[in-house]
Parts: C-alpha cells; sequence; structure tokens
C-alpha cells in the first residue's frame, strides 16, 4: 500500500482504509475516474489502465511515473519560494514544458484551500491559497510511486471508451462524480464540463455491457433513491457508513452513508 500524494475531493482513502469489495484475483484493474488514486494505491496491482478526462491530472501521473526525479526537484523550488505571492504567480502561470506543468498542479494542490480542483468557464485554476505552507511531505516516495504506476496505462479520455475495453477478469472500480436525480437539474460540475444525469445514465448502460462481457465491478455512488433504481437489477447495493468531512464545524461532522454497487465478484 502507498500513500496517495494527492488530496482529492470525494477521494476514497476511507473506503480503501474500510476494506473494498473486490474480485479475490483479476487480471487488470480498470479505473476510469482516477482522481487521486486511493484505490489503486491500497491494491497495487500489477497491470492497470488508469483514465481521467483532466488533462492536467493525467500529465502529473504520466510525469511521476516517467520521471519523478526532476518533478521533484521543481517541487523543491517551490517549496523554498512558497508563499502568496509565489502561489499567485504560479496559478496564473501557463508552462509549456510538460515536467513544470506536472510540478505547478502538484503545488497548486497541495497549496490551495482544501486541496481543491476548480476551474472557470476559460478552463483557468481559480482557486485561492490554502494554509498549508508544506509543498514536500515527509512521506513522500514519487519513486515507489513511479514504481506502481510502472505497468500502468494512463489515458485522458472520456469514462465510456475506458469502461468499454472491460472483459472478463478484468476489476473496474468506478467513482464518479455524484449526481442525483432533480438535483440543480441532475448536473454536478466536473472540472471544465458538467457531468449531468445524462451522464450517469451513460455510465450505467456501458457498466452494464462490461458486466454483461464477465468483468467485475464496483461502483460507489450517492446513497439516493434515484441512483438505487438506477442500478436496480444490475449490480447488488450495499451502503457503507464514513464520517462526514463536509461540516466546516468538527462537532457537526456526523457519520454519512455512501452506496457501493458490485457485480461479477465471485
Amino acid at each position: 500500500m502507498i500513500e496517495p500524494f494527492l488530496k482529492w475531493p470525494g477521494g476514497k482513502r476511507w473506503l480503501a482504509a474500510k476494506g473494498l469489495p473486490r474480485p479475490t484475483a483479476f487480471n487488470r484493474y480498470i479505473e476510469p475516474f482516477l482522481g487521486g488514486a486511493a484505490v489503486f494505491f491500497a491494491l497495487l496491482p500489477p497491470r492497470a489502465v488508469l483514465s481521467d478526462i483532466n488533462p492536467e491530472l493525467i500529465d502529473l501521473y504520466r510525469t511521476i511515473r516517467d520521471d519523478p526525479s526532476r518533478l521533484v526537484r521543481m517541487l523543491q523550488v517551490h517549496h523554498a519560494v512558497h508563499n502568496k505571492e509565489h502561489y499567485y504567480s504560479v496559478r496564473a502561470w501557463r508552462p509549456e514544458c510538460g515536467v513544470e506543468r506536472a510540478a505547478r498542479t502538484l503545488y497548486l494542490n497541495r497549496t490551495c484551500w482544501n486541496g481543491l480542483y476548480r476551474v472557470n468557464k476559460a478552463g483557468e485554476f481559480n482557486v485561492p491559497i490554502g494554509t498549508k505552507s508544506s509543498v514536500i511531505f515527509d512521506n513522500d516516495d514519487f519513486d515507489a510511486i513511479a514504481a506502481a504506476l510502472g505497468n500502468a496505462e494512463l489515458r485522458c479520455c472520456d469514462f465510456e471508451s475506458v469502461i468499454d475495453d472491460a472483459a472478463s477478469g478484468d476489476f473496474v472500480f468506478v467513482d464518479p462524480p455524484y449526481t442525483v436525480k432533480h438535483n440543480l437539474n441532475g448536473f454536478l460540475k466536473y472540472n471544465e464540463r458538467m457531468f449531468s444525469w445524462s451522464d450517469q445514465l451513460r455510465l450505467r448502460d456501458s457498466l452494464g455491457r462490461a458486466i454483461a462481457r464477465g468483468a467485475a465491478v464496483v461502483v460507489t455512488n450517492a446513497d439516493h433513491e434515484s441512483v438505487r433504481e438506477l442500478y436496480d437489477g444490475i449490480a447488488r447495493y450495499q451502503s457503507v457508513t464514513r464520517a462526514s468531512v463536509l461540516a466546516a464545524s468538527a462537532d457537526r461532522r456526523g457519520p454519512t452513508s455512501e452506496a457501493l454497487f458490485v457485480a461479477n465478484l465471485g
């Protein structure tokens, strides 16, 4: 198990720690909404297809896999000069070099407010500076992360094309944005585009095809009636409890539930 190096909204560190349902054996691990990759780093599968629609995120994973030492050197520079002025200068910067872009992404993730990834309509990262001052962490092990990613295929694409590659013997873990029907007209901001209820329907259909081909599937989603109805007859539902981290005050954070849908686990 490797500690994820990103803080990512909706990340599944808690689920990896609790114990994710999974098949006893599988050929490939497939994850089409990669985010912070907490489940991948918990399982450390020998073969994987990892994808996300966010190009900055996938570029970061590719850079860590292919050139971790150079990335670390650039992070050390950011660490040495980090302050408010530097943060906003980097936030406005558009580097052309791939390693510089990756270092910028990770620097902003570690020093912005609450690790939030948010862009405006022009695709510009617009999260304000946070309270954290460390860019390099004591538990960083980018060589181990690079080794874990060494046999992973990294794609920047829509989820459907990745799921359509899943076959019998593959394990698909899916952690989409938690859109529910009729909430804000069924739309949730997802990077530069909206993740709509129609996307949830498209996701359900693509997973149904993968399940019919024999792929093992685990889906996390909102524990909401509309979502439970969505997967009825396709996958087995179970509710999992976790501590809520959304409330501003710690004394208002109580347990909350999320839905798991599983199929073909054996």
